[in-house]
């Protein structure tokens, strides 16, 4: 039977960063026992600062994964707590974390994000595995079956994908495989699949990756298709958006064809 892998694409598509920070600043806070054994930690998916702690803080840290960009964050509860107890695994992970805060050596930054990541992967296997009452990302992922249609388009956005298939890769029946998928993940298996699509788009248009390129490279029929489902998803065109991410920095890139795109 062929592999798949529920979280590996996803998370090689958004960024992730740790910084050591004070309790008001923060969104993970590392809790330890009396012994100053790492005991429990909580991670809060939107926003950041804790105005309080209840419980000794081993160390505080801002996590910054794409905010609202990355799908992962917004299918996760606003607070999730991780019991530490009985995982050595997490306990040695937590303090080498903890090791690299206190003594701030060269290449912090980076060895913490790093070490990070393992965190939030291993925070999202257990979400996964625990399963979700709520529709969305986390109970699709969270299905044997859903989960293989979900990573087929998050792996391949760009295939032509249409219901049948995406049954066919789940093993279920065409209106089975419907039904479940919208009660499941709370939309059609179109829907996500074009707002996957686009959180994509965004990220490369965010790199100077040129329009029609973006609207191929994502199955959209026409560049002038893909900026008018652009705009409606994100507010903005994606040119609009392209000098956003330049201005102060440097001059976009001007390119005709974007430039006709963006007055269609």
């Amino acid at each position: 039977m062929e592999r798949y892998d529920r979280l590996t694409t996803l998370i090689n598509r958004f960024t992730l960063a740790v910084v050591p920070a004070v309790l008001e600043d923060a969104n993970l806070i590392v809790f330890a026992m009396p012994d100053g054994m790492p005991d429990r930690v909580r991670f809060r998916t939107r926003g950041a600062g804790f105005e309080s702690a209840d419980g000794e803080v081993l160390f505080c840290a801002r996590v910054d994964w794409s905010g609202p960009n990355n799908p992962l964050l917004t299918a996760l509860p606003e607070t999730v707590e991780i019991d530490l107890s009985g995982d050595p695994d997490s306990i040695g992970l937590v303090r080498m974390m903890q090791s690299e805060i206190t003594e701030l050596r060269c290449g912090v930054d980076t060895v913490l994000s790093r070490l990070g990541e393992v965190l939030m992967v291993r925070m999202m296997r257990a979400q996964i595995e625990a399963g979700s009452t709520e529709p969305g990302l986390l109970a699709g992922l969270s299905d044997p079956r859903l989960s293989r249609a979900i990573v087929a388009m998050h792996d391949r956005p760009g295939q032509a994908w249409h219901n049948e298939d995406l049954a066919y890769v789940a093993g279920m029946s065409l209106s089975r495989f419907s039904e479940k998928f919208l009660a499941e993940v709370g939309e059609p298996p179109a829907a996500y699949l074009r707002r996957w699509r686009l959180t994509l788009a965004r990220q490369d248009v965010a790199k100077g990756h040129r329009v029609d390129v973006v609207s191929r490279r994502y199955g959209f029929s026409s560049p002038e298709g893909f900026t008018r489902a652009f705009k409606k998803h994100f507010g903005k065109t994606p040119i609009a958006l392209r000098h956003g991410q330049f201005s102060g920095s440097r001059a976009a890139t001007g390119d005709p064809t974007d430039a006709a795109l963006e007055s269609s």
